[in-house]
């Protein structure tokens, strides 16, 4: 009876469902959910937008139930399920309708293996997350790749070019976006920064300066960001490469 007792506090904080990051996280589905509607309505800048709204209330909600100390199980799974919709369901359906579309069946494949690739990856990530390296994910992140994603249609609209005229580079993009999700190559996953130590002067002038560049053109800045991070993975494993001591030959 006792043990019971003492176990009970735990499992209910558990199975609670707090407000404060759980409004981040319906934020964050409201907005995916929000770029599929628009991309519906042929609107796909504002559906582009509206998925990189997501990654931020994405990033934020998580942030914000460890420092009020109200990570849950419900948040894990509930977050979890909103990055399938925002990150995986919502990029590959605003691609789709604004390119893919006109490729037929080639359209729809590539559509579905970025949408596949986001579920898989997410699944992995839930197994693996006590397992792996904290300094690095396994595969390229959903967030990123629907960055990448999202990124694209917007710098081309803002660009002046259709879905039609890109509609195979949109196809290759967002088969790379897919593929990049469920390799294992590694992304600095930036955890190990500590906000509350101090930090080089060099370091708050590098951020200013990335505010800086993001308000002078935000699409092409923001997509070029995402690109270079998705491309890291392969550099990582190419320098991985590079470093096995070559076996010697007989």
């Amino acid at each position: 009876m006792t043990q019971f007792r003492n176990r009970k506090p735990l499992d209910l904080r558990r199975r609670s469902i707090y407000l404060l990051p759980n409004l981040f996280t319906t934020g964050a589905l409201f907005a995916g959910f929000y770029a599929i509607v628009q991309s519906m309505n042929g609107r796909f800048e504002f559906a582009a937008i509206a998925i990189f709204v997501a990654m931020v209330l994405d990033g934020l909600d998580g942030r914000v139930a460890r420092m009020t100390h109200t990570q849950s199980e419900f948040g894990a799974q509930y977050d979890s399920l909103s990055d399938m919709v925002s990150f995986g369901v919502a990029p590959s359906l605003v691609m789709y309708e604004w390119a893919l579309k006109g490729l037929g069946k080639w359209g729809w494949f590539a559509a579905f293996i970025y949408c596949c690739s986001a579920a898989l990856r997410l699944a992995r990530f839930n197994t693996n997350i006590d397992v792996v390296d904290k300094r690095y994910f396994q595969g390229l992140p959903s967030p990123a790749a629907a960055a990448l994603v999202a990124g694209f249609v917007w710098v081309m609209l803002d660009n002046h070019y259709s879905g039609e005229q890109m509609r195979w580079y949109a196809a290759v993009l967002t088969t790379f976006a897919g593929v990049s999700m469920v390799t294992n190559l590694r992304f600095y996953s930036f955890k190990t920064i500590n906000m509350r130590k101090s930090v080089p002067f060099i370091v708050v002038f590098m951020i200013a300066l990335f505010f800086i560049l993001i308000s002078v053109d935000p699409p092409i800045v923001l997509f070029l960001l995402f690109l270079g991070y998705c491309l890291s993975g392969y550099v990582l494993w190419l320098l991985d490469l590079r470093a096995r001591p070559s076996t010697p030959q007989h």
